[in-house]
This record gives structure tokens, sequence and C-alpha cells, in this order.
């Protein structure tokens, strides 16, 4: 399959996501995937703008997200972690193209959000392609 992807990627916590980005550009290519557009967002929040940017485009059959909601002292993560998520779902559906979560937390600590680096960009990688297989 020549599966043409997008990442969005958030520059928060970018010691993990820009680790992240790395793998699942490769983990792309090693499932045969192009990867068309890269783009960086200040945090996970931001993420919704630049899917619906990616998937405006016709060269793009779906898109893979990359971020890290770390834990805080407040209930933060998990309001941006809960509605970023819930409006990644909201654009899949809205555009029948895949929008994989390969965002991190929230209630997640940063130890344990560093183990899942590679685990988390692979699988959303995967899950993008999967997704394009199933639905074609």
């Amino acid at each position: 399959m020549n599966a043409k992807i997008g990442i969005v990627m958030s520059d928060f916590n970018a010691d993990i996501t820009h680790l992240m980005a790395r793998i699942a550009e490769e983990h792309a290519q090693f499932l045969g995937a192009k990867i068309i557009k890269t783009i960086r967002v200040p945090g996970a929040f931001d993420m919704p703008l630049a899917i619906k940017t990616l998937l405006d485009r016709k060269d793009i059959d779906g898109v893979v997200t990359l971020g890290a909601v770390i834990e805080g002292d407040t209930d933060h993560d998990n309001i941006v972690a809960t509605n970023a998520a819930r409006k990644m779902a909201d654009l899949s559906v809205q555009y029948g193209k895949p929008v994989t979560l390969g965002v991190t937390g929230p209630k997640i600590s940063h130890a344990a959000a560093v183990d899942r680096i590679e685990e988390y960009a692979k699988r959303s990688v995967e899950s993008c392609m999967k997704m394009l297989r199933r639905l074609g």
C-alpha cells in the first residue's frame, strides 16, 4: 500500500516527542508509507487545527499524531488530553480519514512517557496503516 500520511507532533515535551517523530518516520518508511508533510505545533491542545489542515489536502490519506501530556499538580493534563483526543476523533469521522492517537497521557509521569516513546510512535503509524487498508 502506498499510503500518504501526515504527521502532527507537539513541541511540548520535545525530549520525548522529537524522538517519537524520528521513530514514527522510520517505521512509516518500513511499512511502505510516504510522509507527505509534518507539522510541529506548540502542544497537544494545538493539534486539531494542524490535523484539519492536513486532512484538507488531497495528497494526505491519514494523519499520525505524536505528543506527550505529562501529569502535573493540577487537572490541566486531563483537560488538554481529553479535549485534544475528542477533537481528533471528530476530525477523523468528519473527513473520513484516519487520525491516530499517538499522544501519551493524561496521568502519565515523564519517566513513563519516556518508556513508551517507541511503543506510541510505532503504534500510531501502524494504526493509521491498518485503518487505511481496512477502509480502502
